[in-house]
């Protein structure tokens, strides 16, 4: 970066280089993670701050008494390609944009894994308002130069990216007539993911021939400026003591979350409460309406020595739009039914099917998707985000799942169906598909549940390691607490609650009394079946 703004200066141009939030010296120390899906628990968003930031640079960098208003160029590489077309896409005070391998189309991004893009690449519902194809078409008729590397290592290689952006924006710029405006470059030389000299030189030529009109006396090869690189230490900026990341903004946020914390007083009040509600859980987490068949995995089911009958199902959703495992375990005159998931997956849960079993009740044990069987693998919270930047939320496919196979299992006649959930991310799902399905969703059991959604924040949980945690403004409505209200009058109850559960839903069993119910989710898994 140095010597691009080194030589940049040789020719007698003012570079101006920024690090935005979670680059670099901005870094939150220890975590490579940027914390925007924190701030979109909260229902704020990340990239707003990313391009707000990038806007104030612009009044800085112009406010400059040598800067020329007719003459700004941005550049960057990877994701300081991705800032690149971001703000030039969005502010016209950019007069020629240069992105280095910094961002491909949503379509080449579902079709190749390298292109999936991060946190900052992939906000929530971009996709469902505009494309990358579209960002670039909105350069027009700008100078654009779209620069890729031939052999790119880590993404938006050449082959993948540049014909999908030109196609889609070069008639746009043709019907400015400016055609000629949108060009690309190819790097062969080294050909990994790199700004080095061939791409600066492209760069340059670019400059010389839009904003100095092909002079020659605007040198287009690298100058040597090696022994002009500083240390880090010598361009190290001081920050304010009080200065933000993204983890500190969402905390700060998250104290004031959910919007409406106190339950309703009186049936009346929870009744309209809970309709309002009900639709607002439903504008954040996008369920979607399933509805389950199954098919066996094998050839028939299995009668164990201890007579629980073992059957191996595809639970498909919609006809196999998703797909969830099972396994269903039903010992003889069971007359009621419990859906069981778990962080960890179903195979994990042997002991809890057990005492499940020994309950009398029959067990169908599920993977929903990302979880066990239904995991992705390797880059999997990648595609997560893509499902949410075009406009889904993982939690709401999890949700509708375990949803629809409780649908599918009362029209079964399987008895009273419950949900058991073990481990705070399952708890989550399972509580939100209690709330979404009523009538076939009888009872909850939660193992591990969270007291609070602010623990996900405080914990600096990854949205790699748990993507559906971080739906957009889940926190800004709703909290664990208002999540089990709304399944009330049906129980829900919290097996060995943490103390912060104590703390955040003690207020519960107030508003059970409301409905006209004795019940305390807290203390009912210590008392008398």
């Amino acid at each position: 970066i140095q010597e691009r703004c080194i030589n940049l200066a040789k020719r007698g141009l003012l570079a101006l280089n920024v690090e935005w939030f979670g680059k670099g010296q901005l870094d939150t120390p220890g975590f490579a993670h940027y914390f925007i899906n924190d701030l979109d628990l909260c229902g704020t968003s990340g990239v707003a701050l990313h391009y707000l930031s990038q806007r104030r640079a612009l009044d800085i960098l112009l406010a400059h008494k040598n800067a020329d208003p007719d003459r700004v160029a941005v550049t960057g590489l990877s994701g300081g390609g991705w800032q690149t077309i971001f703000i030039s896409s969005l502010d016209t005070r950019v007069k020629l944009a240069n992105p280095v391998a910094g961002y491909s189309s949503f379509v080449t991004r579902a079709q190749v894994q390298r292109n999936l893009g991060d946190s900052e690449q992939t906000p929530s519902d971009l996709a469902t308002v505009i494309d990358y194809t579209h960002m670039t078409a909105m350069l027009a008729p700008r100078p654009a130069l779209l620069t890729n590397n031939a052999t790119d290592e880590c993404c938006f290689r050449s082959d993948d990216t540049i014909g999908p952006l030109m196609s889609a924006a070069m008639p746009v710029y043709e019907l400015f007539g400016k055609g000629d405006r949108l060009r690309y470059h190819i790097n062969f030389e080294p050909g990994t993911h790199n700004y080095l000299q061939d791409n600066r030189q492209a760069f340059y030529e670019m400059l010389r021939e839009y904003f100095f009109n092909g002079s020659k006396d605007f040198p287009t090869a690298d100058i040597p400026s090696e022994k002009e690189v500083r240390e880090a230490h010598e361009l190290y900026v001081k920050l304010p003591a009080d200065n933000l990341d993204f983890h500190q903004i969402a905390l700060n946020l998250s104290k004031s979350l959910p919007r409406e914390r106190a339950l309703p007083v009186g049936k009346n009040a929870a009744a309209v409460w809970r309709s309002a509600a009900l639709k607002r859980l439903q504008q954040i987490v996008r369920p979607a309406e399933f509805k389950a068949t199954a098919e066996m995995a094998g050839e028939a089911a299995l009668r164990g020595q201890d007579g629980v009958r073992i059957t191996v199902w595809r639970i498909k959703m919609n006809g196999g739009v998703w797909t969830v495992p099972a396994v269903e375990l039903e010992p003889r005159n069971a007359t009621a039914t419990v859906i069981v998931l778990g962080d960890s997956g179903r195979k994990a849960l042997f002991p809890e099917v057990a005492r499940l079993l020994g309950d009398g009740r029959r067990v169908i044990a599920i993977d929903p998707f990302y979880f066990g069987e239904s995991g992705i693998g390797r880059y999997g919270y990648l595609y997560a985000m893509l499902l949410a930047a075009e406009g889904e939320r993982p939690l709401g496919v999890q949700a509708s799942q375990v949803a629809a196979i409780s649908r599918w299992l009362t029209q079964r006649q399987a008895g009273l169906v419950s949900v058991a959930a073990f481990g705070p991310r399952t708890s989550l799902i399972a509580s939100v598909a209690a709330a979404l399905e009523p009538a076939a969703i009888t009872s909850l059991e939660l193992h591990g549940s969270f007291g609070s959604l602010r623990e996900v924040i405080e914990s600096k949980t990854k949205v790699e390691d748990a993507p559906e945690l971080f739906c957009f403004g889940l926190l800004a409505q709703f909290d664990i607490k208002q999540l089990l209200a709304l399944i009330a009058p049906r129980r829900v109850t919290l097996f060995v609650p943490s103390e912060r559960a104590g703390a955040e839903l003690r207020e519960l069993a107030g508003y059970y009394k409301t409905l006209d119910v004795d019940f305390n989710p807290l203390t009912a898994a210590s008392l008398p079946k």
